[in-house]
């Protein structure tokens, strides 16, 4: 699976870089480049790049590792169908995979920050699960329903974050929602002509 990159802004502007929103995708950016049986260590660091993370990135076979159990556990959380069964699954991540909340500047190198990984130096794959767990559940907070989704094409796995106020999306992008609809247009043609020729 080849990543296509969101059109992200190359403001300089931190905290939208890093905005919960921002930082979500990334994740769900991140879960779908890692889904892979065998990842490709430069399509995850252009995720990363993306994202707003700054070189140098050199990811070893070991981080690529941890980072897709990471992005499996993270999964679950696109597979809850409601609010009750994502805040279960992400309550069950933040106990057995995260610190404790604090707030870190690197430094002095960035603005103020929440983190729930252990440490500002945490490998990939704790980074990756704290940060991602600390974004979903905010969106969990604030709109009442699962962060995000899970493709509904059976020949898409990808997992998306669901936006807006407007009725939920079924699909990562329009392109599946076409590849579907065309589908179901042709099977109920398909089977409209098999019932008339009978």
């Amino acid at each position: 699976m080849r990543y296509i990159p969101q059109v992200l802004s190359n403001s300089d502007d931190w905290s939208t870089r890093h905005s919960v929103l921002t930082t979500a995708r990334r994740t769900a950016a991140l879960v779908n480049a890692l889904a892979d049986d065998h990842p490709d260590p430069t399509n995850v660091a252009d995720v990363l790049r993306d994202y707003g993370e700054a070189d140098p990135i050199d990811l070893t076979a070991r981080d690529i590792a941890g980072m897709r159990a990471a992005a499996a556990l993270l999964r679950q959380v696109f597979a809850s169908e409601h609010a009750d069964d994502a805040a279960a699954t992400l309550n069950r991540l933040l106990k057995d995979h995260t610190g404790p909340l604090r707030l870190t500047s690197h430094g002095g190198s960035t603005p103020w920050h929440p983190h729930l990984d252990h440490d500002d130096n945490a490998p990939w794959d704790e980074w990756l699960l704290a940060s991602s767990c600390m974004a979903l559940t905010v969106l969990v907070w604030d709109r009442q329903r699962p962060p995000g989704r899970i493709c509904a094409s059976p020949s898409c796995q990808n997992v998306f974050i669901a936006q807006g106020s407007g009725p939920e999306r079924r699909y990562c992008s329009r392109r599946c929602a076409t590849r579907e609809r065309v589908a179901a247009h042709r099977h109920s043609r398909s089977a409209e002509q098999s019932s008339e020729a009978k």
